[in-house]
């Protein structure tokens, strides 16, 4: 993992792989902004509330409160699935829960934010065999490069997880409460993981191949 320097804003939606990061980008750099884009998805309060438990049980002094920042993207997005529609269920393949343009759309307002704060280093937890075209080595590298020109500042997009999987992550946080965190493309209304959709597969099969005992509560047990 590559050494930031300054305080580091982490994208941190409440999922695991970004509580994990936001952990370890506190612990190297010695400060840690997490950041919330609300782009308008129906998740996003529950994954806000999960984002804040975790950091107020983990109690580490080096991680800042969360910084809520709002970019609507439902006059863009319209009738998308991610925008109330039918969560891609449990069999469904990875690709199917694509938002396009997602880290495009996260990165923009941060990247402006990091030019006036003064956060020369933005993290976020992509990980290996991400196969959208928003999250290559190259995509972050020019984004950093011409936001930085444009902005008048020195910008760098890390992504350490880039070669690690989800289980990877896991065996590194195991020691965290990794319950508290949120992957859910339903989640109930009472913030549970929803048990039926991609993504809870995702998680329940990663902590399975990370032999990693799994305390999540799942409306829909499997």
């Amino acid at each position: 993992m590559s050494e930031p320097t300054g305080p580091v804003a982490v994208l941190a939606s409440g999922g695991l792989d970004s509580a994990v990061l936001l952990v370890e980008m506190a612990r190297s750099a010695g400060r840690a902004v997490p950041i919330v884009v609300r782009a308008g998805h129906p998740w996003e309060a529950a994954e806000v509330a999960a984002l804040r438990r975790f950091v107020a049980a983990v109690a580490d002094p080096r991680i800042a409160a969360v910084r809520a920042l709002a970019l609507p993207m439902d006059d863009v997005y319209r009738d998308e699935w991610h925008m109330g529609g039918h969560a891609p269920g449990w069999d469904e393949p990875d690709e199917t829960v694509e938002i396009r343009g997602r880290n495009l759309v996260l990165l923009a307002k941060t990247l402006v934010a990091a030019a006036i704060e003064g956060w020369p280093t933005i993290a976020l937890g992509s990980l290996a065999g991400n196969p959208f075209p928003d999250a290559t080595p190259e995509f972050f590298a020019q984004l950093a490069a011409v936001c930085g020109k444009a902005l008048r500042a020195p910008l760098a997009i890390l992504t350490p997880y880039r070669g690690l999987h989800k289980a990877d992550v896991i065996r590194r946080g195991r020691d965290l409460p990794l319950e508290l965190t949120l992957s859910c493309a339903a989640p109930t209304g009472d913030g549970l993981h929803c048990g039926a959709c991609n993504k809870c597969r995702e998680r329940v099969e990663a902590f399975a191949e990370a032999e990693v005992v799994d305390r999540t509560r799942y409306a829909r047990a499997r």
